[in-house]
């Protein structure tokens, strides 16, 4: 069941359990939180030296986060891909409730959210908030003209002509001005998919008139993998990163303290290409990957510093994550002796741990004790939720179905969880539910992912699907199906139900 209290409330009762979690100088804060949602693109828990000791990439920032506020073991995105992820972190809703059924990307189509539907930027604005993104968009722009079961059901990049891709020469609305945000810069998706173009709330800043040439990745010894075509004739990949995080930056500095604000912030990187600009290179000891890696962490860096400039440090709750894992393969594993998903079966795609299991670290000052950790199990749509009961927000019904307030476990809490339980989906469609130590992969014995294997059919007489107890199995070795009926049977109901409830759109 979840819950919506105001911000009052919270504060008695974390100051009831852990009265060292609020400060003394808390008079000078505002009475609602900010809010700074850092989502990198593809960065594995295992990348981060506070949930890694043997990380070969240096994280000093993310680490200092941590040791500052407080570190998720349990954090989980709702897909194991970006689109449907960031979906479902602004809607606190699963993307499978919409026409996107399986978990592809979609490069040129319009707009995933329909317009009317309630957001994180949206709710927290109308509680007066000041909101920006910055960063990479994937959530499509402008309205389509057919029917939503007219799209193509798995399709990545459409072609220019298509009548689903969007007129970059007309405004790009509906996009995020329309869902909530009172300012928009970025990019409108993966840095590897073209039309390559900066676009500023629904304009781009240039046309994409010019052409690119499709680059090989950085392990086939190319400059950086993305794919051919439109491109502004002053774009360049790698100053994306760079040019992003300063204009983070910017509208930072620009706030005043007179109202609360949130800033979410869905890095490109280290998605590829693998672009670590000079300062970066050689940073680290797992190629070109760690050191972008190591220009993420710079970045946060970036804005950890903006935030002890414009003095709002205590009262924000300052996250970071990432979308999916990471894009590990496992050649690169003893290649560097670096474990990106830790020692989680599977990579981004992946309905195994490898792939939605992500780093999630947060510091609130005034309200977060220091050096502490949480393994209270959430998924990034809870950011909905969460919000919502900070902010003081009400929450209907048809709002943030699938999103589940994490207050408590940041109060320190260890008790009990609103979330009963997590549904995970692979990038080809194949479903996970997760209760307490127990998961179940629906009718897929492989990966549902990039990792071999992809798809394995469950024979006659053989298990149905995978079920794993991660506590005493957390790397999915042993599928003990056939050993536990009743657990088999108990999981797919919380999965069909879980499908079953709430609108789709």
């Amino acid at each position: 069941m979840k819950f919506h209290c105001s911000l009052s409330s919270i504060l008695v009762v974390v100051t009831s359990l852990v009265s060292s979690f609020v400060l003394p100088d808390r008079a000078d804060a505002v009475e609602k939180p900010n809010i700074v949602f850092i989502m990198a693109d593809d960065l594995g828990s295992g990348d981060l030296g506070c949930y890694n000791p043997d990380s070969k990439i240096p994280t000093p920032n993310m680490d200092a986060l941590a040791k500052a506020g407080m570190r998720f073991n349990d954090a989980h995105s709702p897909s194991s891909v970006c689109t449907p992820t960031r979906y479902g972190v602004l809607t606190g809703r699963y993307a499978w409730r919409t026409r996107l059924k399986n978990g592809v990307c979609w490069g040129y189509s319009r707009s995933l959210i329909t317009v009317g539907r309630e957001t994180v930027a949206s709710l927290l604005q109308k509680q007066g908030y000041q909101t920006a993104c910055v960063g990479k968009w994937h959530l499509g722009f402008q309205t389509p003209d057919l029917e939503a079961e007219d799209f193509p059901a798995a399709s990545t990049i459409l072609p220019e002509d298509h009548p689903h891709a969007v007129d970059y020469s007309k405004p790009l609305t509906p996009g995020p001005n329309d869902f909530g945000f009172d300012y928009f810069f970025g990019i409108p998706s993966s840095l590897d998919m073209d039309p390559y173009v900066y676009v500023e709330n629904d304009r781009p800043l240039q046309l994409p008139t010019a052409t690119v040439a499709k680059s090989a990745h950085r392990r086939q010894n190319g400059g950086g993998f993305w794919r051919g075509g439109k491109v502004s004739p002053d774009f360049k990949h790698i100053d994306v990163l760079p040019t992003t995080a300063e204009k983070a930056v910017e509208w930072l500095t620009k706030q005043d303290g007179d109202k609360p604000f949130f800033l979410y912030f869905p890095l490109s990187a280290p998605h590829t290409p693998w672009l670590p600009t000079d300062e970066h290179r050689g940073k680290a000891k797992a190629g070109f990957y760690g050191d972008f890696v190591n220009q993420c962490d710079a970045v946060v860096g970036q804005v950890m510093a903006a935030l002890e400039k414009i003095g709002q440090v205590d009262n924000t709750l300052l996250v970071v994550t990432s979308d999916n894992g990471s894009h590990w393969v496992p050649g690169d594993i003893p290649k560097y002796s670096h474990r990106a998903n830790l020692h989680y079966r599977g990579q981004k795609a992946d309905i195994w741990e490898g792939g939605h299991r992500v780093p999630f670290v947060v510091r609130w000052p005034a309200a977060v004790k220091a050096g502490t950790e949480s393994n209270q199990t959430i998924c990034l749509t809870d950011l909905f939720s969460t919000a919502a009961e900070l902010s003081g927000a009400k929450v209907s019904q048809n709002m943030g179905e699938d999103s589940f307030s994490f207050v408590r476990a940041l109060a320190g809490r260890k008790v009990g969880s609103d979330r009963d339980s997590i549904v995970h989906h692979s990038v080809n469609g194949t479903f996970a539910v997760r209760v307490g130590d127990w998961k179940l992969i629906e009718g897929n014995l492989g990966s549902g992912g990039f990792s071999a294997p992809r798809v394995v059919k469950p024979e006659a007489g053989k298990p149905a699907g995978q079920l794993y107890n991660l506590k005493a199995d957390p790397s999915e070795a042993n599928n003990v199906w056939e050993d536990y009926p009743e657990v088999v049977e108990k999981l797919l109901a919380e999965l069909n139900k879980t499908r079953e409830d709430g609108r789709s759109d």
